[in-house]
């Protein structure tokens, strides 16, 4: 590298520092701050800020700090310099999200999918809900940093086919006539996968996990230091297809007992014929056909996580919008999941989300989040 080059690289380096610097900053932060803690020299961090400011990322945030003597201004990112979209798709109905760089909502839409409808045919509806969305909302199209779109189902390495999606009632189909009327980056992912990459990045522990997602389907995702784990198939995460009963309950993948079968939103509402608010108001007045299906759920699930933790050995984080109605039962999920691990008395290694709505849709607009930062 010549000394050009390097000199580049070293100003880029400053800059980018700064950016995540105050990109992560909780407390009041001064230029002053910025120089003693990144071990920055005063007049580079004022050259940098400029160039930040100018960019229309960062802002004096107002507000002002005695230090003893003249009083120091605050600094804080611009969140909506930059917004992404997240999409999430599933048999019945299409989520869609508007989120900044600190993935506040800006917008949210969610529309019903008749039970009719053709999935590859969803294509120009979804260019045009977005398209709604974005002006309604007035979004600059120069801020956006891509459209993210989220799957029930297994998608191939170059991200162009879905090889597998049960509740979708697909195998090895195109993903080309969906996305092909988005006229902005595109990244497509699974949906278990992208909500749990949404819940570490919130968590603070920032430790490697499992996030467990019920939703209409089961899925998941391992996520090392933040880093999903595909496996060889992009299988890795695929929990709801593991046999938690031999000869059990059909499941929509064709095989019998698998965790999906079990323990997703489906088995309470379709099969039932009922809403989720419907069936838990009968639980809550220990309607006894209502309390026996919802115990042998919750001890399916204990199976299921205990099995996840004697394989990985790591936290196991529930997810989905089923989670907000398993917060009461809880601690009787913890009990039944901890009575059938030999090594440990309490299951303390198990919570529930702290994103408890639109995980999914937030999840896979982060990777153009994520994507920014990394190149700031």
């Amino acid at each position: 590298m010549d000394r050009e080059a390097a000199v580049t690289n070293r100003r880029r380096q400053s800059r980018s520092s700064i950016y995540h610097y105050l990109y992560q900053a909780k407390d009041f932060c001064s230029r002053q701050s910025l120089a003693k803690d990144l071990g920055l020299s005063l007049p580079t961090v004022y050259q940098n800020l400029s160039e930040l400011m100018s960019a229309g990322l960062v802002r004096d945030s107002g507000q002002q700090q005695s230090t003893g003597g003249r009083k120091a201004s605050g600094l804080s990112i611009v969140p909506d310099a930059r917004v992404a979209v997240g999409v999430s798709i599933t048999e019945n109905r299409l989520r869609m999200a508007v989120v900044d760089l600190c993935l506040q909502e800006l917008a949210y839409q969610k529309t019903v999918i008749g039970p009719d409808a053709d999935f590859l045919e969803l294509g120009p509806f979804l260019a045009q809900m977005l398209e709604r969305v974005l002006d309604d909302r007035r979004i600059d199209r120069e801020r956006l940093l891509g459209v993210g779109v989220a799957l029930p189902g297994i998608i191939t390495p170059d991200g162009s086919r879905i090889s597998s999606a049960p509740t979708l009632r697909l195998r090895d189909v195109s993903l080309d006539g969906l996305i092909r009327g988005i006229p902005y980056p595109t990244y497509v992912e699974n949906d278990a996968t992208s909500g749990g990459y949404a819940e570490w990045f919130e968590r603070r522990d920032k430790q490697s996990m499992v996030y467990l997602s019920l939703e209409n389907g089961v899925g998941g995702s391992v996520l090392f230091h933040g880093m999903p784990y595909a496996g060889d198939n992009r299988r890795s995460g695929e929990f709801g297809h593991m046999c938690v009963e031999i000869g059990g309950l059909p499941c929509k993948c064709g095989r019998q007992g698998c965790l999906e079968a079990y323990c997703s939103a489906s088995r309470i509402s379709d099969d039932l014929g009922i809403t989720l608010e419907e069936f838990f108001a009968g639980v809550e007045r220990h309607e006894i056909d209502y309390e026996i299906l919802w115990h042998d759920f919750l001890r399916h699930l204990a199976i299921g996580i205990n099995n996840i933790r004697m394989a990985l050995d790591c936290d196991v984080v529930l997810g989905g919008f089923l989670t907000e109605y398993i917060t009461p039962y809880f601690p009787l999920l913890k009990e039944y999941t901890a009575a059938i691990n030999p090594f440990e008395p309490t299951a303390d290694y198990l919570h529930l989300s702290i994103l408890r709505k639109h995980m999914v849709p937030l999840g896979v607009a982060l990777h153009f989040v994520a994507e920014f930062l990394d190149h700031i």
